[in-house]
């Protein structure tokens, strides 16, 4: 074997090596998240990468929880909400901003940006007040608005970029045949937009699902509680007790439904994120 062959394969050797090991730092920490919802409480404590016994009593206790069960409903309302409305708001922006000519556009455009800069601790207390005066404390309303604050930014950003790429014929030809802004949007650029649509909806779920900060300090009992500060809040047999256990199950349990809205949508998520990126 020539010096070239062998400093080729020992290239091609270490690629495959530095990708196994970014793939185990990855994976690793959700296997033994898997492992750990599995394994009686008795034995959390032993070293094993199998559990040597599994057990379902992990899930059956969280499932056993009302208030368990009351957070994924609170979750589900939330996110689907947050959706939904950044995605009607970012739609008509994003045709204001990408399409309609006027002074400051782009000032408008990176003060939307900026906002999505800042810190949610950074907000906190003024965004408190806020909901409090809207009477919205310990309600969902609250959660929805302020996880639509800190969305909507995104959304307006991606979703501007995919619309000055579309084709200004379209828009023409639509104009030409009387068709309103309104209709234009829903029925011109509706259809062609659901790649970013995709994107932008996924992401604005995944971070109103996964939010803490908020839902930990604009809610206050069990019946308005989202998963995250539901799962922080879950309590063993007595004050000494860590239940990592049920932890670790209600932390799978969430975790699914993000996989597979992933999965289903992997192909939309990346022609949403290269879409900017290509002229239409």
């Amino acid at each position: 074997m020539s010096s070239r062959q062998l400093s080729k394969l020992t290239a091609r050797f270490g690629f495959w090596l530095l990708v196994a090991l970014v793939v185990v730092m990855a994976v690793f920490p959700f296997y033994y998240a898997i492992k750990t919802s599995f394994t009686p409480s008795g034995d959390l404590f032993q070293v094993e990468l199998w559990p040597t016994r599994a057990t379902l009593a992990n899930y059956l206790q969280i499932f056993s929880q009302r208030s368990f069960l009351q957070a994924i409903f609170n979750s589900v309302v939330v996110a689907t909400s947050v959706v939904f409305i950044a995605l009607l708001l970012g739609i008509t922006a994003s045709y204001a901003l990408g399409r309609v000519r006027f002074r400051g556009r782009t000032t408008v455009l990176l003060v939307i940006l900026g906002v999505s800069m800042f810190p949610q601790v950074a907000v906190l207390s003024g965004l408190f007040e806020v909901i409090r005066a809207l009477n919205l404390y310990n309600n969902p309303g609250g959660l929805i608005l302020s996880y639509t604050i800190f969305t909507l930014p995104f959304t307006v950003w991606v979703l501007t970029t995919f619309m000055r790429q579309l084709p200004m014929e379209l828009e023409e030809a639509a104009i030409m045949d009387g068709a309103t802004p309104w209709i234009t949007i829903t029925r011109v650029f509706l259809p062609l937009m659901w790649p970013a649509m995709a994107t932008t909806g996924l992401l604005a779920f995944i971070a109103a699902w996964n939010e803490f900060l908020f839902a930990l300090t604009f809610t206050l009992t069990d019946s308005q509680r989202t998963v995250p500060v539901a799962i922080a809040l879950l309590s063993g047999g007595s004050a000494y007790e860590l239940p990592w256990g049920p932890i670790m199950a209600a932390s799978v349990v969430v975790t699914v439904p993000l996989v597979v809205l992933v999965i289903i949508f992997q192909r939309r998520i990346v022609s949403g994120l290269t879409a900017g990126a290509v002229k239409g």
